[in-house]
């Protein structure tokens, strides 16, 4: 059942935990009352509130003052509330402004916990993490005994672990039900269309309350934009040059093309009248280091921020002071294609849900205004709803997790929305193939020792195998930095004025043996000099970005002692390293053809290596790659070079545990 809760009545006797201005001005604050009565009395629901109505911010400090979470017959340690956020800058971002909020310092009574990054304590009572982190505890503890509340945000989002945390937060939920410390579950979404939620937990009651949203004007191009990154920095321009002040927020696709057009947006800027350069570009995408997010919050006085984004500001984050969007109608799509077992990222439309989540940006604070680079009958023919994870990724890592959680049908496990039988087959068939499950006809898919092992690393199970590989073929230190090193995007940093100056210098560190060697190569001369900043600025490297991998490595490198596994080094030996990667990138495989173009082994799909690899003006026969990308054409990235007889020779090893044509 739907329900509209209207603002409260009178005095609000239940003051905010916050004293801060800003939150004062929330718009869920008017229905505090009738939303703690709801806390108090629903032990599952579903809430329904645009970005920037305070949702994320105040519920849980709510939840923290109900009887559940006060409850001192429970130990405090049981006591736990948990956030869960898709996005890793979302979490942290939102921790520190609760924590700002309720006077006290991150990390202890408020705290957060991300991939290879925890600020938590025991005193800490409300945790925002992402959702892969809880799938991850939900291993150790499958009824989620440290938390009285689960707050499932960003939902509509519809991420591959949101949607495998709706089954396991709804099994303990059931399980706990009428145990001494039962769970109580929230499920938060910006958009309206959740009667899916809702039936998928039996029916539970959704609750909607109002935003805060002044009127926005939207244009339409009269026709598509054929070079959207053009049509956005010209629309950039006309809008510094001739509207009133207020901040612009410009989706892009990725991370490459914003960084392309902050630097272009800087350049043009120069050329702007004395009066006109008050203009600040600034980039936000996921990998982007927390101190480069932080900076899209500050107020640049008598300046005006254009920030480019990707789909992150789309409902994760609010961002204050955007009064204008400009839509590409664009977003980065990961698609894994069954049939050919082909991850590919590609840039698609989105749908028309997303088309009006990024007009709302505009409306927030004031009236705004939201130019759309494609015409009114393209946003027509959009799709309603973004198509959820599940239904087109590549499921190995969740189906890895479940069989964790002892789980030997995958076929009838409680999707919300199911994938096709072939994707669930194809990804168990990886996993098969990595030697991380079994298949009995009678008892189903069953984990092995190796895939235990295999999930207590925090990676795709292809990059697990890979590291477990290591202490067996003595280069263990070596595997560490290039799984760190690919846990960031961008460690070459490349000024578009400075293109040709950076690609000099950067020839030294390239490796004929391909990319891999040579992050491996950059990651050694950086440490050789101790990460020395002067050195980063000289070698046109990203300085944060190799902190974050630095930092990322420790880490892993923790997990991986503790495991105790050998640790090892090949030194100069990098075949070594390049038959360690064939372990778990076997799938990835290409071989080149008579005309000069590479096909992967089994399909018919040709590929070409990525004009930023090392390999890209050389021809090898036999290679291996980490990533394939679809846009015009079907691209390879981090690429090395194979022998084809080591598939053999692995398997003899027993280190590939079958070969087959899909291979």
């Amino acid at each position: 059942m739907n329900h509209t809760i209207s603002p409260n009545h009178g005095s609000m006797e239940n003051l905010p935990l916050s004293s801060s201005p800003a939150s004062e001005s929330l718009p869920i604050l008017q229905y505090k009352t009738k939303l703690m009565n709801i806390i108090e009395s629903e032990p599952i629901f579903v809430l329904i509130g645009a970005t920037g109505s305070g949702k994320t911010t105040q519920i849980p400090q709510w939840c923290l003052s109900s009887k559940h979470a006060t409850d001192y017959n429970i130990p405090s340690k049981n006591r736990i509330i948990a956030i869960t956020q898709p996005r890793r800058v979302a979490a942290v971002s939102i921790a520190n402004r609760v924590a700002q909020e309720m006077g006290v310092l991150l990390g202890q009574l408020v705290g957060y916990s991300i991939r290879f990054d925890e600020v938590v304590s025991g005193g800490t009572r409300i945790k925002f993490m992402t959702d892969g982190m809880l799938l991850r505890e939900s291993l150790r503890d499958p009824l989620l005994k440290s938390y009285c509340f689960i707050i499932l945000d960003e939902a509509h989002e519809r991420s591959l672990q949101t949607d495998i945390l709706f089954s396991v937060a709804k099994k303990a939920y059931l399980a706990r039900k009428s145990t001494s410390a039962p769970l109580r579950v929230i499920i938060m979404s910006a958009t309206m269309n959740v009667d899916k939620f809702s039936t998928y937990f039996d029916q539970a009651p959704v609750y909607k309350i109002a935003g805060r949203q002044f009127p926005i004007q939207i244009f339409h191009s009269s026709e598509d934009q054929s070079d959207h990154n053009h049509a956005c920095l010209v629309t950039v321009f006309q809008i510094h040059r001739n509207e009133p002040t207020g901040d612009i927020l410009v989706f892009c696709t990725g991370q490459d093309e914003i960084e392309s057009m902050v630097s272009l947006a800087r350049q043009a800027c120069f050329q702007l009248p004395q009066e006109q350069r008050n203009l600040v570009p600034l980039p936000l995408y996921a990998a982007l280091p927390f101190h480069m997010q932080f900076k899209i919050f500050k107020t640049f006085k008598g300046k005006r921020k254009v920030i480019f984004s990707t789909n992150i500001a789309e409902t994760s984050i609010t961002i204050p002071g955007i009064k204008y969007v400009i839509d590409s109608g664009k977003f980065k799509c990961r698609k894994y294609k069954s049939s050919s077992g082909i991850d590919t990222l590609r840039v698609e439309r989105i749908s028309k849900a997303q088309a009006w989540q990024r007009a709302g940006r505009a409306g927030r604070e004031s009236s705004g205004t939201c130019y759309r680079l494609y015409s009114k009958y393209t946003y027509e023919a959009m799709i309603d709803d973004t198509v959820p994870e599940v239904l087109r990724s590549n499921l190995s890592s969740i189906l890895l997790h479940l069989a964790a959680l002892k789980i030997s049908n995958f076929e009838s496990f409680d999707f919300m929305d199911k994938p096709p039988s072939e994707s669930i087959k194809k990804s168990a068939s990886i996993l098969i193939n990595l030697g991380a499950l079994t298949r009995e006809e009678t008892e189903g898919y069953k984990i092995t020792s190796l895939g235990t092992k295999m999930v207590d690393f925090p990676l795709d199970p292809r990059l697990s195998r890979i590291l477990i590989a290591s202490s067996e073929l003595g280069c263990s230190e070596e595997i560490l930095s290039i799984i760190s090193l690919l846990s960031v995007e961008n460690i070459f940093h490349i000024p578009s004025h400075k293109r040709e100056e950076a690609n000099e210098i950067h020839k030294k560190f390239r490796s004929s043996e391909g990319d891999h060697v040579t992050l491996l190569k950059l990651f050694k001369a950086y440490r050789s000099v101790q990460g020395n900043k002067d050195w980063c600025k000289e070698n046109y490297v990203d300085f944060r970005n190799m902190r974050m991998v630095n930092s990322i490595r420790q880490q892993m490198s923790g997990l991986y002692t503790r495991s105790q596994y050998k640790r090892d080094t090949c030194g100069s030996n990098t075949e070594a390293v390049r038959k360690c990667l064939l372990v778990g990138l076997f799938h990835n495989i290409a071989f080149l053809t008579k005309d000069g173009d590479y096909k992967t082994r089994g399909v018919d799909d040709k590929v070409q290596i990525h004009p930023s690899s090392c390999l890209f003006n050389t021809k090898p026969e036999c290679i291996i790659y980490t990533e394939l990308i679809q846009t015009s054409k079907c691209y390879i990235r981090n690429v090395s070079v194979v022998d084809y007889s080591w598939l053999k020779e692995l398997k003899a090893k027993g280190m590939i545990h079958r070969l087959d044509k899909s291979s």
